[in-house]
């Protein structure tokens, strides 16, 4: 059974370099680590009790809207994270590097 969105609230945790989400009393999480205008996602956790339920895609993608609306680039150094880029193409732009200008003389 799908876990519906409306359900639940993703937050930001700076403190904790994560996105989280408690669901049933559990905490699904994705680990970040954000430099400039880079950001490393390392870690999608879901507890086995939630699993296969959407959550872990669902929490992803909230970390990718925040990537988006910051001009971050995104390095997937978690599996499900790249995956789920190659999933859904709209954000493989975030991944690409960017372009730094020419220093001028």
């Amino acid at each position: 059974m799908e876990i519906e969105p409306d359900k639940f609230e993703i937050a930001q945790n700076p403190a904790e370099n994560r996105f989280e989400a408690w669901v049933d009393g559990r905490l699904a999480k994705l680990d970040y680590m954000e430099n400039g205008d880079t950001i490393v996602m390392t870690h999608v956790g879901v507890p086995v009790e939630l699993r296969g339920r959407g959550l872990a895609g669902i929490i992803t993608k909230a970390g990718l809207e925040y990537a988006k609306s910051r001009s971050l680039r995104v390095i997937p150094m978690c599996s499900y994270v790249a995956a789920y880029i190659r999933r859904n193409p709209q954000y493989a732009e975030l991944t690409k590097r960017r372009e730094t200008p020419a220093a001028s003389s």
